[in-house]
């Protein structure tokens, strides 16, 4: 029989061969669905280092053969989680929220606004996935991304071509908004405490850890880079960076 997977994301390996495991697990038969959403649970719960096909099985019921049916391997199930992060924000997008845009913008700004706060609010309910959608969106080409991913690319450039960009002005927001939104909450959800007990702000950071002669200006900032800019930051951000294309 073919090695098992490592524990560690990333691990590339292909399904093993063998017999044909059981996909009838302790809650009925599997779907993609429930893998992939039992794997975003173990992950918000324990983070990326708890994922492997053993741990998922055994939380799903099922010998971990059985899950390479729904992902081929470690890495495809990584893909998945990316998969299921973007198929909650296609849910959210089309069950609402209001948008978040200043009333009165144009409808390509207001798609934008309530695209970045609704990724925004799914990355902050499931922190533990969010470096997946820079590690598996680094290495995976466009054209084998999740379909959840494609359509959600689709979807904001199709905004933009609507709104009367040309091919290269649409591009150019593209990646600009998408920098910014996939910045934004990476560091929103960068981790500043030290030590959590601590009632005092200096020694909840252990900011006596950094080197006051060294480091005297972060020493003194990170108080508030501790606190998060929360949505407000996000779209004030956006706003000024679409300001430079709309007066472009």
């Amino acid at each position: 029989m073919a090695r098992e997977h490592t524990d560690a994301p990333g691990g590339g390996d292909e399904a093993p061969p063998g017999r044909r495991a059981s996909d009838r697990g302790r809650y009925g038969r599997l779907s993609r669905e429930r893998v992939l959403g039992t794997a975003l649970d173990l992950v918000d719960r324990e983070g990326l280092s708890a994922l492997s096909m053993r741990r998922l099985g055994a939380e799903l019921g099922v010998e971990a053969m059985a899950l390479y049916r729904y992902a081929a391997s470690k890495d495809a199930l990584l893909d998945g989680l990316v998969e299921a992060l973007y198929l909650e924000l296609e849910e959210r997008l089309t069950a609402g929220p209001q948008d978040a845009a200043p009333a009165g913008s144009p409808a390509w700004r207001s798609g934008l606004h309530r695209s970045a706060r609704t990724m925004y609010d799914v990355c902050l309910d499931h922190p533990q996935t969010v470096p997946l959608l820079a590690t598996r969106l680094l290495a995976v080409p466009l054209a084998r991304r999740p379909a959840a991913v494609l359509r959600d690319h689709e979807r904001v450039l199709a905004l933009l071509r609507q709104a009367g960009f040309d091919e290269a002005g649409a591009a150019g927001i593209y990646r600009a908004f998408t920098a910014w939104l996939l910045g934004y909450v990476s560091v929103e959800l960068q981790p500043m405490v030290d030590n959590p007990d601590e009632p005092d702000p200096a020694f909840r950071l252990g900011l006596h850890r950094l080197p006051a002669q060294e480091l005297p200006t972060l020493r003194e900032t990170a108080v508030s880079l501790a606190e998060r800019g929360g949505p407000d930051g996000l779209a004030a951000g956006l706003d000024a960076l679409l300001d430079r294309f709309a007066r472009g």
